[in-house]
């Protein structure tokens, strides 16, 4: 591990090491995990290609037929692995590969997250987007295929566009290799903790709503204080997502033996025992 990382808390990672390793991620020789996400059809894997060179290999995921592609790169003196995800539209977990690439950036915590999504098609794209910013506070949104999006005369303000969701938007067009040198270093800042993101949190008006998750929410971070998407998880919990009771259940977000709250004088009870 490069020595810098233990004269300097801020770059120390984040990464769940335990939980990689039942993911099947072999972090000797790295300091940083970075998860590769997005649609398909964005040039993800094109981004991945660039970033990593020669230096990745496939296999499947643990338990999964879905396979999984994984690579290197250094920057600025540290080793990155990177993980490319499955493609998907979003992390509900209705699919195997929406279950893969949940569990993998809510279990394995990655140092960042890079989201690529296609400029010319940003709006539909932006459902993932918001998704995975519910789940981790560390990301990096690749704006990709900006040549095509110019080409059509889209514009796209990524400056704007980094200030409303909080972390750093970074236009690429990767078949070209455009715009890769500062992904990578957009990448490095985010890991290193040089770039605080302030991700965008879509919040409701609902107030019995914001209440039960802001209870459920101080109640598992209470129990398990290290978590840092926990928001993301009551939400989860209260629409009884049963990968995530699982989980919880055989310890891979703590032990939680029983959440109450009530809601307009209606008591809701959660168990959840090891």
């Amino acid at each position: 591990m490069n020595v810098m990382m233990k004269d300097n808390c801020e770059t120390c990672p984040v990464h769940n090491l335990g939980n990689l390793k039942k993911l099947g991620i072999n972090m000797n020789d790295f300091d940083f995990v970075v998860a590769l996400a997005g649609n398909p059809n964005t040039g993800k894997s094109t981004v991945f290609n660039n970033l990593t060179g020669l230096k990745q290999h496939t296999g499947n995921w643990p338990g999964k037929t879905v396979t999984r592609a994984e690579g290197g790169f250094e920057y600025n003196g540290f080793k990155f692995k990177l993980v490319d995800l499955p493609g998907t539209y979003s992390l509900l977990s209705t699919s195997t590969d929406e279950e893969v690439a949940r569990d993998f950036i809510l279990f394995g915590q990655p140092d960042v997250t890079v989201i690529v999504v296609d400029a010319t098609r940003l709006e539909r794209n932006l459902n993932l987007v918001l998704q995975v910013l519910e789940i981790t506070d560390r990301a990096v949104l690749c704006l990709n295929l900006i040549d095509e999006a110019e080409r059509h005369k889209i514009k796209v303000d990524e400056r704007q566009l980094s200030k409303d969701l909080g972390i750093p938007v970074i236009p690429t067009a990767a078949r070209l290799k455009t715009g890769m040198d500062k992904l990578s270093n957009a990448i490095y800042e985010v890991a290193s903790g040089k770039y605080v993101c302030k991700p965008y949190r879509i919040k409701t008006k609902i107030k019995e709503l914001n209440y039960a998750i802001e209870t459920l929410s101080k109640k598992i971070s209470e129990v398990y204080p290290q978590v840092t998407n926990v928001r993301w998880i009551a939400l989860r919990l209260l629409e009884g997502d049963q990968s995530i009771i699982d989980a919880v259940k055989s310890g891979d977000l703590g032990t939680i033996k029983e959440i109450k709250h009530e809601i307009d004088g209606q008591s809701l009870e959660t168990e959840l025992t090891a």
